[in-house]
């Protein structure tokens, strides 16, 4: 077995992979920035390096930094977690190239199935079901499929992911805007503007499952996942196994899974994505790396994912069969965020006093204490509360209690929000859409509904806080000015549902809260010395 791990991520993966390895009799090494020196993953590892300074381009994202400091600490191994450069072929590459061994699948793997579009040509001849839509990148006939397969459609980024790069449209007349600003926002946040096309599913379920596999041509399936509520494509609630699946359909489903990781020469843990609707799945993407909701799988199946990739990594030999893996219980998952639950803006600051939940079928992964300063530069995520019991309503209620015990002083978080959803109605009967949760927002945003096709307007948070810093750059940062805006939100409505969203924000009033001349800078554009406001 290794001798010496370095983690190439922060907080609570960070920590979640300490732990195995202490149990494993394996030193670590903690990799931090700047603003992370007394994250609790640095004072836990057995070494820490700092790598650079807080924004996570020059820390995290710096490859040659976390060579550099796996080489001067003698470590046998990289372990990437989730987010940063788990998913980055490049660096996979890299780590191996450089003499030490990666925790996670071939470079060449990550390559494919991080590109939609070739994991996409791969499902379809692997015989994974797919989502109808464009064979390739969108081409000359992008008019004439979308006709084919039916509106509305969804414009994707191939190289997207988290949400972005996305864009819904309901008829031809949208169509070509619609590509025209998807591959710009794709070119800007992923440096590839190639998009293609896919029918929209008005009302599926996200829907994951879980694969293992070593080098020795052993593959087993975990079981499944339902990711359904989520938040702009952001998951907020995972639980497994999911609710309401045939038992024939989720059999063949592992069933294709599994072939697709043999054609793959899949290593490591991994996990197939897929919508489903109607009683049919279809393949979105595969993510090669460990999970942030893998915590729920290992609590029905007795399992340490983190632990099984580091024996395959060492190119240890499966030592469980299929047979042995047996669903017991059912185990749900709250992602806690340092966020304002009515604004969802990020809260950075200082904890001023934390309580963490315990208690039988209670676990919770986290890197907060008290005195702990959440910095505002990286994900929001600061806990995952996660419970298990013999069955879903157990579980449930198990977590509500959890919930209701844990506390965190000195920034907003969004348990507010967590502890409305599990006892809400719908939640408790199980099996809603990846919409739900949208659509519940805008409810409470929107508080009366309108003809089809109307326009209304509705005051907009005429009290939200924002930042701007000092080089105007507008959200949370570490010092800046503190400024009220005012808003107007404008909604179309059609068939009952929230169509279209506006949002007019007087920002006049804003460029004088921070002091900035906007007649003296448009006179300087302009060369109009006349400019005045009323």
């Amino acid at each position: 077995m290794f001798k010496k791990i370095l983690i190439a991520n922060r907080g609570e993966i960070a920590l979640r992979i300490i732990r195995t390895c202490k149990e494993m009799g394996i030193k670590t090494v903690a990799v931090y920035s700047v603003t992370d020196a007394e994250s609790i993953h640095v004072k836990f590892a057995d070494e820490a390096v700092c790598i650079g300074p807080a924004p996570s381009s020059e820390s995290y994202l710096k490859i040659p930094n976390i060579i550099a400091a796996a080489e001067i600490t003698n470590a046998d191994a990289i372990h990437p977690g989730y987010g940063f450069l788990s998913e980055n072929p490049d660096f996979a590459e890299k780590v191996e190239k450089s003499g030490f061994d990666f925790v996670g699948p071939p470079a060449s793997v990550i390559r494919m199935m991080g590109n939609k579009i070739s994991a996409k040509e791969f499902a379809l001849n692997s015989g994974l079901p797919i989502v109808p839509g464009s064979s390739g990148p969108i081409g000359q006939d992008t008019h004439k499929k979308a006709e084919e397969i039916g509106y509305p459609v969804i414009i994707k980024a191939a190289s997207g992911g988290g949400g972005r790069g996305m864009r819904i449209v309901y008829s031809a007349d949208e169509l070509d805007n619609a590509i025209e600003l998807t591959q710009q926002e794709s070119a800007v946040a992923f440096g590839d503007s190639t998009v293609y096309l896919e029918k929209f599913l008005e009302s599926p379920r996200h829907i994951e499952v879980q694969v293992l596999a070593d080098r020795h041509g052993n593959v087993l399936h975990l079981g499944d996942r339902d990711c359904s509520m989520q938040r702009r494509h952001q998951k907020v609630i995972e639980e497994a196994p999911a609710m309401g699946i045939k038992e024939n359909k989720r059999q063949e489903i592992y069933a294709q899974c599994i072939e697709a990781c043999r054609q793959l020469n899949y290593t490591s843990a991994g996990t197939f994505e897929f919508l489903y609707e109607n009683d049919n799945f279809y393949f979105i993407e595969m993510n090669t790396r460990i999970q942030v909701e893998h915590p729920v799988t290992e609590s029905v199946t007795g399992l340490d994912l983190v632990k099984l990739q580091l024996r395959i990594a060492r190119d240890e030999e499966l030592k469980i069969k299929q047979d042995d893996i047996v669903l017991k219980g059912h185990a749900i998952e709250c992602r806690i965020n340092a966020e304002n639950s009515e604004t969802y803006l990020p809260s950075p600051g200082k904890i001023l006093e934390y309580h963490a939940p315990g208690g039988i079928g209670v676990r919770m992964d986290s890197h907060l204490y008290k005195d702990y300063t959440v910095p505002p530069y990286y994900d929001s995520l600061i806990a995952k509360v996660i419970c298990r019991a013999n069955d879903r309503e157990d579980a449930r209620a198990r977590l509500e209690r959890a919930l209701d015990e844990m506390y965190v002083l000195g920034i907003d978080t969004n348990l507010d929000m967590h502890r409305k959803l599990i006892k809400d109605p719908n939640f408790i009967e199980g099996g809603v859409d990846i919409n739900y949760l949208e659509n519940k927002f805008k409810e409470e945003i929107v508080y009366h509904f309108f003809g089809d096709g109307d326009y209304a307007a509705v005051t907009g948070w005429p009290n939200m806080i924002q930042t701007i810093s000092d080089d105007g750059w507008m959200g949370i940062a570490p010092s800046g000015k503190r400024i009220k805006m005012c808003s107007l939100d404008f909604w179309r409505i059609e068939n009952g549902l929230i169509r279209e969203n506006w949002v007019l924000v007087d920002l006049l009033d804003m460029y004088h809260q921070i002091g900035v001349d906007v007649l003296a800078r448009m006179r300087e554009l302009t060369k109009c010395k006349n400019l005045s406001v009323s």
